[in-house]
């Protein structure tokens, strides 16, 4: 096929045009994929409740963002973030108490503070345990209810995965420094959940949003697991339910916490779920473990 001057010319300037299209077209994608329309949010089952709910209900007004929710653990999250292979770490603990963890790296964001009760399966007789014996069922020095006033039954300690934020924070505040006994080891609160309400003389603990009627929730030297008293830190099994990023979140993973952060979310679906929110807390809790009353 044969070109004149003129035909020649219209070729390489539509080729050019197209080029230039071609690149536009690349730079939207890229732009699109930068800022992101899909967010990964990994770690913590006690959050997990939460951030599902919520994430619903964001995806409704905002119907092109794609928000993805996974457990795991506050270990997985926190390892997860640390790697940027995530949006958002989920995370019951600091990340300055998690080992191999660089805190400086990321960014704190504290939604809400949930409560953790020990749990028992209801044939157990057995309703409040001081705080001696909690520890001693969980280090192996009582083996049997009856022990502690309840049935002949076996106790059989059902115990978090090394890792779990919620273990964490109930051997810290139970445990205190002491080995755990050799335990089945279970990585979320639903399957901890069941196993308590089906096996006879089951022991272990729970998340405010996950305690039911299939289990028996146990008092700690006659304190209730309420929310009033954690506030008050006359219950003294809570954390921080924590959403990590790298760095300050940009884009829609910004809009996404500030959404989790929002009254819509706080005012209503926090305590709907089970959580408590940070600002009704009258003490607060430093990545050590030290609790003290807010001025």
């Amino acid at each position: 096929m044969s070109f004149g001057k003129k035909g020649i010319t219209a070729l390489i300037l539509s080729c050019g045009f197209l080029a230039l299209a071609l690149t536009a077209c690349g730079s939207s994608s890229a732009t699109k994929a930068q800022n992101g329309n899909k967010i990964t949010a990994v770690g913590s089952t006690a959050l997990q409740p939460l951030v599902e709910q919520a994430s619903r209900e964001y995806q409704v007004d905002h119907p092109h963002v794609n928000v993805n929710v996974q457990g795991g653990g506050s270990g997985t999250g926190l390892s997860q973030i640390q790697q940027g292979a995530v949006n958002i770490g989920n995370s019951d603990v600091f990340a300055s108490e998690q080992p191999g963890v660089n805190a400086k790296e990321l960014v704190d964001h504290k939604i809400a503070v949930v409560g953790i009760a020990p749990v028992a399966n209801k044939k157990v007789g057995v309703k409040d345990l001081s705080m001696k014996q909690l520890e001693q069922i969980f280090t192996g020095k009582v083996t049997n209810w009856k022990q502690v006033g309840g049935n002949n039954v076996k106790i059989v300690v059902i115990n978090r995965v090394e890792g779990s934020g919620t273990r964490t924070t109930f051997e810290q505040s139970v445990l205190k420094g002491q080995k755990a006994v050799n335990a089945q080891q279970q990585d979320s609160n639903g399957t901890v959940q069941q196993i308590v309400s089906s096996t006879p003389g089951a022991i272990s603990y729970l998340s405010f949003p996950y305690l039911n009627q299939k289990t028996q929730e146990i008092s700690i030297d006659h304190v209730t697991p309420t929310d009033q008293h954690v506030e008050n830190n006359d219950w003294k099994i809570w954390s921080y339910e924590h959403m990590y990023t790298k760095g300050k979140p940009v884009g829609t993973t910004k809009d996404f916490i500030n959404y989790m952060l929002s009254d819509k979310v706080q005012k209503r679906l926090v305590k709907q779920i089970g959580y408590i929110q940070v600002q009704n807390m009258k003490f607060e809790k430093n990545a050590d473990g030290h609790v003290q009353k807010i001025k």
